[in-house]
């Protein structure tokens, strides 16, 4: 990996499997805002981190700020979990023209679907300075990916600092990964995912590929949880400054076992250099 002899290292990926609703379940991606054991230690951002992470069957968790892991295990004791959920294979993409500054790690998940047994997640936490370099390799990720595992149900989600001065709509545009078939960019270019009134970008995103992922895909948003949990905003700022994105797909299929209440981590050291 190119980047770990860079100074610090990040905790940067956490992928949390939850309990699956009756109907439907969440994929789930929330930048956390340099995550570390002293926020945890405040007892209200702590309930509230497990209040929106309780809410997703899966969540990708990045700017978790801690190479000693012990972040990772003061949110578990706070979470339920089993092992009835299942990753089927993961890997983290071989970078080796170096274009991104946190190596993408892929993983493959079954889901309670029929019609979607199984889906990928790639998830990117680009840097600002290269968002354009860095999402238009992502189609290089998916290319990779969708042949290593003969899998086009590929759901690709973080903080693409996809707006705003980090990326113009021109530029947004010209991207692969908007003019490539296939591909739905399911958080709309209007919604806003940063807690601050002051701010309005679209910075966290989620883009959806594959029949399957069409076929049950119920609604995608941004989930504003200082409305939800009437926080102000600068109660709100302790947790983050973004919201999570989402997106919901349904069972379409009846009488599948739905989720226990699980979690299931895969965790990764990459460079500490955060957007």
């Amino acid at each position: 990996m190119p980047h770990m002899a860079m100074h610090g290292l990040v905790l940067s990926l956490l992928l949390i499997l939850l309990a699956g609703g009756a109907e439907s379940f969440r994929i789930c991606a929330f930048n956390a805002q340099r995550l570390a054991q002293p926020k945890l230690a405040k007892k209200s951002v702590m309930d509230t981190l497990v209040q929106i992470l309780a809410r997703c069957d899966i969540t990708v968790l990045q700017e978790v700020v801690d190479s000693s892991q012990k972040t990772v295990s003061l949110l578990l004791q706070e979470l339920n979990r089993s092992d009835k959920t299942q990753v089927l294979s993961s890997y983290q993409y071989n970078d080796t023209d170096d274009v991104f500054a946190r190596e993408p790690f892929v993983a493959q998940f079954t889901l309670p679907s029929k019609i979607l047994p199984n889906v990928v997640l790639v998830p990117l936490h680009t840097t600002p300075k290269d968002v354009e370099k860095e999402l238009n390799a992502l189609y290089d990720v998916f290319l990779d990916v969708s042949q290593r595992w003969q899998n086009e149900d590929v759901i690709l989600l973080g903080d693409f600092n996809a707006d705003c001065a980090s990326l113009t709509k021109k530029r947004l545009n010209s991207l692969l990964l908007r003019t490539k078939a296939g591909f739905h960019w399911v958080i709309s270019d209007g919604e806003d995912t940063t807690v601050r009134a002051s701010t309005n970008c679209t910075y966290d995103r989620i883009v959806m590929h594959g029949q399957g992922c069409q076929t049950l895909l119920r609604a995608a948003a941004p989930f504003n949880f200082p409305r939800s949990f009437q926080l102000t905003e600068e109660e709100a700022l302790r947790i983050s400054d973004h919201y999570p994105v989402e997106v919901e797909l349904s069972k379409a299929a009846q009488g599948i076992q739905p989720f226990s209440w699980a979690i299931l981590l895969l965790l990764l050291l990459l460079p500490s250099q955060l957007g």
